[in-house]
């Protein structure tokens, strides 16, 4: 059964001190009772920071927003992945839809940090979703099996295990728009079906297929009801201890 996850995605937010600060108000809110594990995904400058306050919290792992495609090299101002995992790293955000859309990473640009990722050992939060425009055509499942299929398709049953998926329906983020929980319910059953048929059932029904798109307290537990919403993947609403907080609860 695919496990409870809750990612905090920062975005371009915060100063390390206030970072700290909201980590270390998270940490003091959070129940003993882990029932879901917690992701804390904050800017680069952020993250030497955050892993020393992470220590021995097991339901919780830090993760970073992106990595650069290679691994080392004259790439000024990229990240590499073992430089990642060098700061206590487990997760990595790949493909999210600002990336693709703002900064115009390509198909094989994603590909190819999905599998540094995954040799580095560490974990792939893979972003997948269509534009408005797409809905509106009806071509939403055809756009998300084509990104899933570019970037995930050649994995091994191993280096499956190694993902998760995040489906974030472009028209929903920071627009305060929000997919319908039965509009969400059907992607993530798609996808669970399109790694059934890639690999096998037992790799699709241990997946962790995550929402991000404006996720908010008021929308959150009709959201996590859905049988194949695992969990989100939370941009602003991470950004305050409170509203985190009651959206961890209403995933539990």
């Amino acid at each position: 059964m695919a496990g409870k996850i809750l990612a905090a995605n920062w975005k371009m937010n915060t100063i390390p001190a206030d970072g700290v600060a909201l980590v270390s108000e998270i940490l003091n809110q959070w129940p003993d009772n882990h029932r879901a594990h917690t992701i804390i995904c904050p800017p680069f400058t952020h993250l030497a920071f955050i892993a020393e306050l992470l220590k021995n919290k097991p339901s919780f792992s830090l993760g970073a927003q992106n990595c650069h495609h290679e691994k080392k090299g004259a790439f000024t101002g990229g990240i590499s992945v073992d430089m990642l995992k060098d700061l206590g790293v487990e997760y990595v955000i790949i493909g999210h839809s600002e990336r693709r859309h703002i900064f115009h990473e390509s198909e094989k640009d994603i590909t190819s940090k999905v599998q540094r990722v995954i040799q580095a050992g560490m974990h792939v939060i893979f972003c997948c979703g269509e534009l408005l425009k797409y809905r509106k055509q009806g071509l939403e499942t055809s756009i998300v099996e084509s990104q899933l299929k570019s970037s995930l398709g050649a994995l091994s049953d191993t280096e499956m295990k190694q993902v998760t998926i995040a489906y974030e329906p472009v028209w929903a983020i920071g627009t305060g728009e929000t997919a319908s929980p039965q509009q969400a319910q059907n992607m993530h059953k798609t996808i669970r079906h399109w790694i059934s048929k890639q690999w096998n059932n037992d790799i699709a029904d241990k997946c962790s297929i995550l929402y991000g798109g404006s996720v908010k307290p008021g929308n959150a537990k009709a959201l996590f009801m859905q049988t194949d919403v695992n969990g989100g993947l939370i941009g602003g609403a991470s950004l305050n201890a409170q509203d985190f907080k009651a959206i961890y609860h209403a995933m539990i």
